[in-house]
């Protein structure tokens, strides 16, 4: 069994993203734009990520000093932690590019479309992954993952009310905006475990958010910086997005993605959608009517069936070979 301390760690990680719609929409409703929202976002996770680099380095010295100091440690040589090298750096922050487009197309679509509806789309990300992989390995679908699929989109028709109202009640570009932030959520979550996982979870996470950060000037000029709207309410805001969407999400990620696979953690991503969902209805007061809740459990119950399915076959393969 996998360690219980990075299966919980990657769970607070997927809850923390199902707040960051409520804070978004209540920044909207005060007048702030896109750029000025994701901007703090990023600015103020960036900042944390780096507070808790410069933690981590001071600890690893302290340690350090103090095992150059015993004879024991003189005896026994212990590998030094990784070094990052400038083309790990880069990686990484290429790595943190898709947290960037994920929160640009996910914010945006809440422009046009409801919260609730707005996170269900950003969870398509779970049979867009199994796709991805699909294709990657060139494989095709074994017939758990096709009833798998089936289900996300049953509870995904359910749960974002198109068969109570049609699709063409919602706004076309804010469909499309959310089924992008899948796509590039997706790319997240496959780069957030693959990019250097050697490095130390804090060293990654602050890599990867200072080239998110970077990318995002880019795209849109940090003006808020100097007209004194960072003083306003906006940095109270930005505070919050940073800390459950910038700052612990990736940094949780960094540390239990590597051990537990993927595929465990796309399972685990599924806290988001209930907490979003819960929120945009207390919070935010949108309507979410059974039939939508009973779309919601399927869709978590779509992601949770692949990994009980493996972990059957697993412990059934164990017990044949131990009666053999």
């Amino acid at each position: 069994m996998k360690d219980m301390k990075y299966l919980i760690s990657v769970l607070i990680g997927a809850m923390s993203y199902g707040i960051l719609s409520t804070i978004v929409v209540l920044a909207y409703g005060e007048g702030y734009k896109l750029g000025e929202v994701v901007g703090t976002q990023l600015l103020t996770g960036c900042i944390l990520a780096w507070l808790l680099a410069l933690y981590t380095k001071v600890r690893e010295n302290r340690k350090q000093r103090s095992r150059n100091n015993t004879a024991a440690a003189a005896a026994v040589s212990k590998a030094p932690a990784m070094k990052l090298a400038w083309k790990h750096r880069l990686l990484l922050m290429l790595a943190g590019a898709p947290t960037v487009v994920t929160g640009l197309l996910y914010y945006q679509s809440l422009r046009y479309i409801p919260a609730s509806l707005a996170i269900i789309l950003l969870f398509q990300f779970t049979w867009i992954s199994v796709l991805i992989q699909a294709v990657s390995k060139r494989q095709r679908p074994d017939k758990i993952t096709v009833l798998t699929l089936i289900l996300l989109f049953g509870g995904t028709l359910l749960a974002a009310g198109i068969l109570n109202q049609g699709a063409a009640e919602f706004n076309a570009l804010g469909l499309m905006l959310g089924l992008l932030s899948a796509v590039s959520y997706s790319m997240f979550i496959i780069f957030s475990g693959k990019a250097v996982p050697a490095a130390h979870p804090a060293y990654r996470s602050a890599w990867m958010v200072t080239g998110g950060l970077l990318l995002l000037f880019i795209l849109f000029p940090p003006y808020f910086l100097f007209n004194g709207l960072l003083w306003s309410q906006l940095l109270l805001f930005g505070f919050l997005l940073g800390l459950f969407g910038a700052f612990i999400p990736p940094v949780l990620f960094a540390i239990g993605v590597p051990h537990i696979g993927g595929g465990m953690a796309g399972i685990l991503g599924a806290a988001e959608l209930p907490v979003a969902v819960l929120l945009s209805s207390f919070v935010l007061h949108e309507h979410v009517s059974g039939l939508q809740w009973t779309g919601v459990i399927l869709v978590l119950i779509g992601v949770v069936l692949p990994e009980l399915y493996k972990l059957r076959w697993r412990n059934s393969r164990s017990v044949t070979s131990s009666s053999v």
